[in-house]
């Protein structure tokens, strides 16, 4: 079986955005050794379009071949012209009510049951399933999350965008990794304790 994993950027006091939900100031944090972790461990978390730039077009997915963003996930890349910005992936699934028709052919809208939707993809033969963002989502998924991979910035906020919407609930995990690297980014994997 697949495993779904929230695999997401925060800050040190677990915000993956500012009030708005625009994560752009995490971009300062993004060094060339985090670069280089994230090609050759994750390069199928990067854009097409930031594929093309690093010169990786053509890297195989290592850990996962299908992504689920909500809406306001997908947005910033469809107003940049980006409608299949992870079409190097086998599946590309944007959560939305108000999207009638998929912006490009190889996205593939839910607009109906999300669990049940996840579930039929998790029993599919494959890599993992990356959950892209974001915090309503993450909400939505919180009982069929499997993993968590973290990617921890130096930064404090103080407010904004939480990792997830879920409400209180005890959530045990299981640490399965931690790389520290030098400016400071942290990435942290865990296992959902059944």
């Amino acid at each position: 079986m697949r495993k779904l994993t929230y695999f997401i950027a925060t800050t040190v006091d677990g915000f993956i955005g500012a009030p708005d939900g625009d994560a752009d100031f995490i971009y300062s944090y993004v060094d060339p050794e985090f670069i280089g972790l994230l090609t050759a461990e994750y390069p199928e978390t990067i854009s097409a379009a930031g594929r093309k730039q690093l010169g990786i077009e053509d890297a195989a997915p290592k850990r996962f071949d299908a992504v689920i963003m909500g809406r306001n996930t997908y947005e910033p890349g469809l107003k940049a012209g980006q409608p299949s910005p992870y079409g190097h992936m086998r599946e590309q699934y944007v959560v939305s009510r108000s999207l009638t028709t998929p912006p490009d052919p190889q996205v593939r809208l839910i607009s109906g049951d999300l669990v049940a939707a996840v579930r039929e993809m998790k029993a599919r033969d494959g890599l993992g399933i990356w959950l892209c963002g974001g915090a309503d989502l993450a909400a939505q998924l919180a009982d069929e999350i499997d993993e968590y991979v973290v990617k921890t910035y130096p930064v404090v906020v103080g407010t904004g965008m939480p990792m997830s919407r879920a409400g209180f609930g005890v959530r045990p995990l299981e640490l399965t990794g931690c790389t520290a690297l030098g400016g400071g980014q942290v990435v942290t994997s865990y296992d959902v304790k059944r």
